[in-house]
């Protein structure tokens, strides 16, 4: 290969180019960053350091001295909406939106910002039509699952269905517990109507969504129990250990109340000693402790109760070894209610099932979190918090 001898004028040329270029765009940069007020960089500053009433006043600042920059102007919403401001932030997108110079994808922007105002501040009518109006835009997916939240606090099951299964399709996320629950609380809404036919249908098409959903099984159940099919209702019950068995506890009382029903007491309390020794739930040790007490008497009680407590030491557990030695020991038995009096009120009211999201407690079993929304968010066994 021959080498050319005017290539190195070159080498020179380009390292100039180069660095007259460089020079031109760290030029044009600081040149941008001028344009932005000083105030923007305080309001930066507040956020950072959580002072959100400076902040508000510095993006306030800033947006007067830059009128035409909409972050900043969504940036100042942003923070209405944390503060609880709404009525500012709407004010504020409105008279973005009276602006009859804006583009359209700056406009859809905006709307998008207004809707979650509206959300925000509650009114789901004016939020609904306008995430309704970005369908068709890069705003689809968010408006679907602004809508998703607006229908399950209106509780309109139907739309919350459709509007979940277009988000899945879209998103590629699947929603089947979601699904299924929606079509759990369309049945409850039935049976309130004594349209059985329809919530058996219902039911159905949530076990069809998320074959393991616990909570169509037992309102399955509990509706052959009270048609008078206990047989049925327990079969249906059963079906449980195999979905999960952490949720048996919730369905104890009712299979013993079935099992009793047909006759066959010993049989039932037989199986739920089956189930706690082979998934050890405290929950459900207490209805079998109960059981036992009630059935076979306080010696058996008060063995099953020690057994347990040798194996995993629980206050609790010691209580109902207690209460079962109370009605054994007739002699000691003033001793022995001073001493379950103390524990009890060692214990109190400790025992409540925790949200996995927000930490939410409840004292008893919720299918959907109160405070944050979340399906199935509750463990169905509750946990005792620290004396």
């Amino acid at each position: 290969m021959e080498f050319e001898y005017w290539w190195l004028l070159a080498l020179p040329l380009f390292f100039t180019l180069g660095w007259i270029a460089a020079r031109v765009d760290i030029k044009q940069l600081l040149s941008e960053s001028t344009t932005l007020p000083a105030a923007y960089f305080k309001g930066l500053n507040f956020l950072i350091s959580d002072q959100h009433d400076k902040a508000i006043e510095a993006f306030t600042e800033a947006v007067e001295a830059n009128a035409d920059s909409l972050e900043l102007h969504f940036a100042l919403g942003s923070l209405f909406r944390r503060r609880g401001e709404v009525d500012r932030a709407i004010h504020l997108h409105l008279s973005l939106l009276d602006r009859k110079e804006l583009p359209e994808p700056q406009k859809l922007a905006v709307m998008a910002e207004l809707a979650q105002d509206y959300l925000k501040a509650g009114l789901f009518d004016r939020a609904e039509e306008l995430f309704k109006s970005l369908d068709d835009t890069r705003y689809k997916q968010p408006a679907l699952r602004a809508l998703l939240e607006i229908y399950t606090r209106e509780r309109e099951w139907e739309r919350a269905v459709k509007t979940t299964i277009e988000l899945e399709r879209i998103s590629g996320v699947p929603f089947r517990k979601e699904v299924a629950q929606f079509y759990c609380e369309m049945a409850v809404k039935s049976i309130f109507n004594n349209d059985t036919h329809t919530a058996r249908y219902e039911l159905e098409k949530a076990l069809d969504s998320n074959k393991n959903c616990v909570r169509a099984n037992i309102m399955l159940g509990d509706m052959e129990a009270v048609n008078g099919t206990h047989k049925i209702a327990i079969s249906i019950w059963k079906r449980i250990e195999l979905q999960d068995p952490e949720f048996l506890s919730l369905i104890a009382d009712k299979l013993l109340n079935s099992y009793r029903a047909i006759g066959e007491i010993e049989e039932g309390l037989q199986l739920l000693k089956y189930y706690q020794q082979t998934y050890k739930l405290p929950a459900l040790l207490n209805v079998v402790y109960q059981a036992t007490l009630a059935e076979e008497g306080p010696e058996n009680a008060a063995k099953l109760a020690r057994d347990e407590l040798a194996k995993q030491p629980s206050l609790q557990t010691l209580d109902q070894l207690l209460e079962a030695r109370a009605q054994i020991d007739n002699n000691e038995q003033q001793d022995t209610l001073l001493m379950q009096q103390t524990v009890r009120r060692a214990i109190g009211k400790r025992n409540a099932y925790c949200c996995d999201q927000c930490g939410f407690r409840a004292k008893n079993y919720h299918w959907q979190c109160p405070a944050c929304n979340a399906w199935e968010s509750l463990p169905p066994e509750p946990s005792e918090a620290a004396i």
